[in-house]
């Protein structure tokens, strides 16, 4: 079952972005303050401060952890035109250990507002991901993990958008799937190309190319996020739109035997949502990809699920301390198990100076367990 807590930020203006680290025990808030919260999990289930970073001289709009095979690293990216990688470093003092974090770099490439920061999945090494307002991508790589003070700028991509508002790696583990990019645009004029544009990386070429565009998401986009990918032949990709979209994207091989040309791919649109009502700002995925929360305007986190006829469902509606669930008749009598591998991050464009927080406990009773 969730249990819906608040956790009182203490920022000083309006929250843009929460984050949690890979294990979900760890939490970061960014916010208009310019000001960067780390929170860490205690033993009793309550959210504690640990840390308080003033990093930039602006707005701070998203904030990213890094694989914890790298250590315990952020980065962060603002109105500023910046992007910050930080990391976090324990030492032995009077009072026992404790941590700090240190700016270990800031990548000043940006002529305009950097509004995504990801990092890749860590199968690519330590390489870091910016978007930014000038309609521009740029790959960013650590010369050496053991010292973060040098990153290398190995890639800066044109993607022609008036404006990039989010960012999203393909987390697939499979040799046949090449690195790929999914680019969202907020840019609210007219486009026939789409809103959201797909970009492969050629080993051979090594480069970056554009293999395609959802022409369909034709309204500003404010969030994207690949599903986690654990044996499906294709891709999902969730769109926060004025709509919840599910684009399912599917690799049918190259253009010809040539190794240099890019892949096909088969788009078709798994689900679209307008349940929330309102403009949609979040979307994020369990652990498993099969399970999306995404957030909007209606003040409420909703989650999809898909059935066995790959018919995606609004599972459940979770709104302060009210937690609606709805049963759908294939799922009855379904034996389940398991639970919701991390918290999920979502804000809305009303962000509070507290951030609501849905958490999974164990439950005995059948009826109580989630979806997965």
């Amino acid at each position: 079952m969730f249990i819906a807590k608040h956790v009182n930020t203490d920022h000083k203006d309006l929250i843009h972005d929460v984050a949690f680290d890979f294990y979900g025990r760890r939490m970061a808030t960014c916010s208009s303050d310019q000001n960067v919260k780390i929170w860490d999990l205690n033993d009793n289930g309550e959210w504690v401060c640990t840390n308080m970073l003033k990093c930039h001289n602006g707005s701070v709009w998203k904030v990213t952890w890094a694989h914890p095979e790298f250590g315990q690293i952020i980065a962060t990216c603002s109105f500023d035109r910046t992007a910050i990688i930080w990391e976090e470093t324990v030492g032995e003092t009077s009072r026992g250990m404790q941590s700090s974090w240190y700016r270990r770099a800031s990548l000043v490439d940006s002529k305009s507002s950097v509004t995504d920061v990801k990092f890749a999945p860590k199968s690519q090494g330590l390489i870091l991901a910016a978007c930014s307002s000038e309609g521009l991508i740029r790959i960013y790589e650590a010369t050496d993990v053991m010292n973060l003070n040098h990153w290398s700028l190995m890639h800066e991509i044109q993607t022609k958008l008036n404006s990039c508002s989010c960012i999203s790696w393909n987390p697939s583990l499979s040799r046949l799937h090449p690195p790929l990019i999914a680019v969202g645009s907020d840019d609210s004029s007219l486009s026939v190309n789409g809103k959201v544009l797909l970009f492969e990386y050629s080993e051979n070429l090594r480069k970056w190319t554009k293999v395609d565009s959802i022409v369909s998401v034709t309204e500003p986009v404010h969030d994207i996020s690949f599903a986690p990918n654990l044996g499906r032949s294709y891709h999902l990709l969730a769109i926060a739109s004025k709509d919840v979209r599910i684009v399912a994207i599917k690799p049918v091989g190259k253009n010809d035997s040539n190794q240099n040309s890019v892949s096909n791919f088969e788009i078709r649109q798994a689900g679209l949502f307008d349940d929330h009502g309102s403009t949609v700002w979040r979307v994020s995925w369990n652990m498993t990809g099969t399970i999306l929360s995404t957030s909007g305007d209606d003040d409420c986190v909703r989650l999809w699920k898909a059935n066995y006829m790959d018919i995606w469902k609004c599972i459940s509606v979770l709104k302060g301390e009210e937690i609606n669930s709805i049963p759908s008749s294939e799922d009855k009598g379904t034996p389940v198990n398991g639970r919701l591998s991390s918290h999920h991050s979502l804000t809305s464009s009303h962000a509070r100076q507290s951030t609501p927080f849905f958490q999974l406990t164990p439950s005995s009773h059948t009826n109580h367990v989630p979806r997965h």
